[in-house]
């Protein structure tokens, strides 16, 4: 037998499995939470589970991870800064949001681009430069450095400007350059961005990752999925984070076809925090074009298609202006909360004989994940939270009070929140599959009690067993309501391609509930209603996706299968990837003199210029084919690398004229991790 390991890290829990690669089989797997304060922990639960003997045997150990989605989905992560050489104010503010810039928090603009055609350099004030950042960089624990131009003239600018900074401060510094090829500069800038807020995120995760290992006395190597579902080395992953935003969609869409066999299917992975939905025609999942696309982040990261959205069994349920609300935050079960705080029973109890009901979410609890860093600059009433919670986790009133604030203003704690210092224990869908005994795993009596006390406010009678089962069905209603709704938007988006551009309006949108009421009505046979059908299977991933998901594959039409080791898909499609580098190479003419007067080679490192077109594509082939080789080798792979090139003409009309775009080259470069 050849054995690997695979362990995935979602929001909730981790999840690990012991695989024969020559016969295709999971030996073992198990499932452990998520020890968000000491990853660790929850890493050794899940290997704990696993035949300690096979487990020393594993000549590869594969891993995939939630925690960069995750962070971006909720705006989390470490304190990063971005230097964008050559942008100006107007132009970053106008198009910024769209990328995923909201205020410009943690950017610096910088003068001194050059021209778009790479014949004129940046030409930057560096004394300046480094004398207005001064302050600007002190609290960074990461930085990317993207210039206007860049991939026009080899990054000159970024180089330099990264050559300086790391001389300054001794903190993980990116280029643009390093990361991406595309045009976009804006685009360019958001992965750069996201790569050094996700530095301390994946950091963590790796120290915990060997801290496990090395108490488990595994010695084999460590490779990371990459969001198009191929592995890189943990060297590699710790550079570059940002190629790890998708890391466990991928491993979901992997895994998923490996256990289901499916050919054409939607693959639906309900996480804690998320749901991760992929679309698989003929066995080949569709990949992301121009980029993935994370929460509100547009990147140029390559990747399978995956459609994230917040809905997950950790998904906050909460009181709201129109009655029941799901959110889309994540928030610890409060029936998980109880068993490692036991008060919290009592106290619900006492909240719930107390206070006959109130608008917001009482009975959530607020407690400490990490201490502050000490460069991070906190404020007043947020130092006092934190101190206070070191003693003991809080009630929202009780936490708001230590710090405070009044405890309808508590968004002044949601900085404290995005960046994991602390977090919030609340009902969620899983406390009420807790009511309903579709789950077993922890305190129902917990979740009944805070249950209670929002039926209470909500106005409904708490004091009946069958009023609360029937309330839990409403939750469920919201979840089953926001996963149709979502995937007949994706189908959509699939089918038509412009709605993806410009996005669902509000008719569309209403058109889509509207169908899923009436299939719980049961009016399908009226005269006329809307009705969405998908003759893909719907293939179920994640633990909750057995109670919701069958309801909606009969709304649309189709087959809902939920296969075996599906709780631990994640896990499988780790250890069954491999590893492949792709490179594009440009090839475009100069018409900056009215005709065509030559031709550029852009790559991310480099720009070189030939006289005949066919020399350059020559050139562009080379180049890319050597580039994906080195890269392949630096991600990991042993042994002999197999490389493939596809070469792609790009052409547009003009004034009833067809035009020379340019070429696109690119190289794959593939190999596996065993020699």
């Amino acid at each position: 037998m050849r054995i690997g390991i695979g362990i995935d890290t979602g929001g909730t829990y981790t999840d690990a499995v012991v695989y024969d690669y020559e016969s295709g089989r999971v030996l073992c797997a198990n499932k452990a939470l998520t020890t968000k304060d000491e990853l660790s922990r929850g890493i050794i639960s899940a290997l704990d589970g696993l035949d300690a003997e096979l487990c020393r045997e594993a000549e590869l150990v594969a891993l995939s991870t939630t925690l960069a989605t995750n962070a971006c989905v909720e705006n989390k992560g470490g304190r990063a800064k971005l230097l964008f050489i050559g942008m100006d104010k107007e132009t970053m503010a106008r198009v910024g949001k769209g990328y995923g810039f909201g205020g410009g928090e943690g950017v610096f603009l910088c003068p001194g681009s050059g021209s778009f055609d790479g014949k004129t350099l940046p030409n930057v004030d560096w004394d300046a430069l480094m004398r207005d950042t001064e302050v600007w960089i002190k609290d960074a624990e990461g930085l990317g450095i993207v210039e206007l131009y860049s991939m026009n003239n080899g990054g000159v600018a970024e180089k330099e400007a990264k050559e300086r900074f790391t001389a300054r401060r001794d903190i993980p510094t990116v280029c643009g350059s390093e990361l991406f090829s595309g045009l976009d500069s804006v685009q360019r800038a958001a992965g750069t961005y996201l790569n050094a807020r996700l530095v301390p995120v994946i950091s963590d995760f790796l120290k915990a990752i060997k801290r496990a290992l090395e108490e488990r006395s595994i010695s084999a190597p460590v490779m990371v999925v990459r969001s198009d579902g191929s592995l890189m080395s943990e060297f590699f992953a710790r550079k570059r984070p940002v190629e790890t935003v998708l890391s466990g969609p991928a491993a979901s869409v992997l895994g998923g076809m490996r256990l289901s066999g499916g050919r054409d299917c939607l693959i639906v992975d309900m996480g804690g925090t998320t749901t991760d939905v992929s679309i698989v025609r003929s066995g080949e999942a569709l990949t992301a074009s121009g980029g993935v696309s994370v929460g509100e982040w547009r990147t140029f990261v390559k990747g399978v298609f995956i459609d994230t959205f917040g809905l997950g069994g950790d998904t906050a349920v909460r009181p709201g202006k129109r009655g029941l609300t799901l959110e889309t935050r994540r928030v610890e079960p409060i029936s998980l909360f109880s068993m490692r705080f036991p008060f919290v029973k009592d106290e619900l109890r006492t909240l719930l004989s107390e206070t006959k009901y109130n608008t917001r979410p009482v009975y959530e609890y607020y407690y400490l994940v990490k201490d502050p860093s000490e460069n991070a600059d906190y404020n007043e009433a947020e130092l006092r939270l934190c101190d206070a919670l070191r003693k003991r986790p809080l009630m929202l009133r009780e936490a708001a009070q230590a710090a405070g604030v009044d405890y309808y203003h508590l968004e002044a704690f949601s900085r404290l929140e995005n960046e994991g210092v602390i977090m919030i224990a609340g009902l969620t869908p899983t406390d009420f599959m807790h009511i309903t005994g579709d789950f077993s795993s922890y305190d129902a009596e917990t979740a009944r009690l805070a249950a209670a006390f929002l039926m209470n406010s909500l106005g409904y009678d708490w004091t009946s067993g069958e009023e609360m089962r029937k309330f839990a069905e409403k939750v469920f209603d919201l979840v089953r309501r926001r996963l149709y709704y979502n995937l007949v938007r994706i189908l959509l988006e699939d089918k038509y391609p412009e709605l993806r551009k410009y996005g669902i309006d509000k008719q569309l949108g209403m058109i889509i509930e509207r169908s899923w009421d009436e299939f719980l009505e049961g009016r399908e046979g009226a005269w006329f209603t809307p009705r969405f059908v998908c003759s893909g299977v719907l293939v179920g991933i994640g633990a909750p996706t057995h109670i919701f998901l069958p309801e909606i594959a009969e709304a649309l039409g189709t087959e809902c299968v939920i296969p075996p080791n599906a709780h631990v898909a994640n896990a499988v499609g780790a250890v069954v990837s491999n590893i492949s580098a792709k490179v594009t190479v440009e090839v475009r003419p100069d018409n900056t003199g009215g005709g065509v007067d030559g031709y550029f080679v852009s790559a991310a490192d480099r720009q070189t210029k030939f006289e005949e077109r066919q020399d350059a594509i020559n050139a562009a082939v080379e180049i890319a084919e050597t580039l994906a080789r080195e890269e392949a080798l630096r991600r990991g792979v042993v042994g002999k690398v197999s490389v493939t090139t596809k070469i792609e003409e790009k052409r547009g009309t003009a004034m009833f004229s067809s035009i020379d775009l340019g070429i696109s080259v690119t190289a794959t470069a593939s190999g596996g991790t065993f020699s």
